[in-house]
């Protein structure tokens, strides 16, 4: 079923979990009228009918509180008998709570520290599904490599390569990214790959790329393996940053210059089981050093 909004299967995932009967959008109500036609209609969102009740979500943008609201105390006028509730995103994340999203507290991860979350659990699995059909579309009738930057690549390659149809191999390399006593150590490969890609189709799967100076030393030591073809796929860019021109075929999202954890990202290893990709307030890891492209990391004594 095609939902308006994320949000929407992630309260049906909500109500399947306790096993409570719904149907989507089932009754528009006319609320306004000129004359004797119809010129506005009410839709909620839901129809509990073990409850003979209908819930409308706002979770989307503050701006749209009031006109639903206004909406509702029409319905509401004009049909005394019919029971509706409108569910706020405070009420909305409390219910996915319970089913076991945006539980802060039991991911090892205090509340107050959560600036926003940034990326659904539901956003994830719907873009790492078009991703995975994306890539066997391209790759039809070939057989691919993917190869997995470590280790904040570890949830993102696993459901991308459940996703992926065609033949493929799976490896990972790992690179140190933090300066060691002069400009020529700053990146280099200390995990390198156990299965050879010459001539065969690569793609490089990372995390974050920022200012790409890190993937685009990474592109140039395996391009010396003389593959057949290297594409990059990254769950999230963050193209303001970029200080590397670097070719990136798959993107998943683009974020803004913050500090992002959860599906894999960590702050001082912690947070990477968080199902949802969050931003920390800028008070959990500060102060920090900038490295290049890499997450802020922590000055520690």
């Amino acid at each position: 079923m095609a939902f308006a909004h994320p949000s929407e299967l992630e309260f049906t995932r909500f109500l399947d979990h306790y096993r409570i009967r719904w149907i989507y959008e089932p009754t528009a109500f006319p609320i306004g009228w000129e004359g004797d036609r119809v010129s506005e209609m009410f839709t909620p969102d839901f129809y509990l009918p073990e409850h003979d009740l209908y819930v409308e979500l706002t979770t989307m943008k503050q701006s749209l509180v009031t006109p639903k609201n206004r909406k509702l105390r029409l319905l509401k006028e004009l049909y005394p008998d019919v029971k509706v509730k409108l569910m706020y995103r405070k009420d909305y994340e409390q219910l996915l709570a319970q089913a076991g999203y945006a539980n802060l507290e039991v991911q090892n991860i205090r509340k107050q520290d959560v600036q926003e979350i940034l990326i659904s659990p539901v956003e994830l699995e719907t873009r790492v599904r078009a991703l995975g059909r994306k890539i066997s579309r391209d790759f039809r009738g070939q057989s691919i490599v993917l190869v997995g930057v470590l280790k904040g690549i570890t949830f993102f390659l696993a459901d991308l390569a459940r996703q992926v149809t065609v033949p493929m191999a799976i490896d990972y390399l790992s690179v140190d990214r933090y300066a060691r006593g002069g400009e020529h150590s700053r990146v280099r490969i200390v995990r390198d790959l156990d299965y050879p890609i010459q001539g065969r189709h690569v793609i490089l799967v990372e995390d974050v790329v920022n200012t790409g100076v890190t993937l685009d030393f990474i592109l140039h030591s395996l391009e010396l393996r003389d593959p057949g073809s290297i594409s990059v796929c990254t769950l999230l860019d963050r193209p303001s940053r970029r200080l590397a021109d670097v070719p990136i075929r798959y993107i998943g999202f683009q974020i803004p210059n913050d500090f992002v954890v959860g599906y894999g990202l960590d702050f001082r290893e912690l947070y990477r089981n968080l199902p949802f990709i969050c931003v920390l307030k800028p008070t959990v890891y500060a102060p920090v050093a900038v490295v290049p492209d890499a997450q802020p990391e922590p000055i520690t004594p």
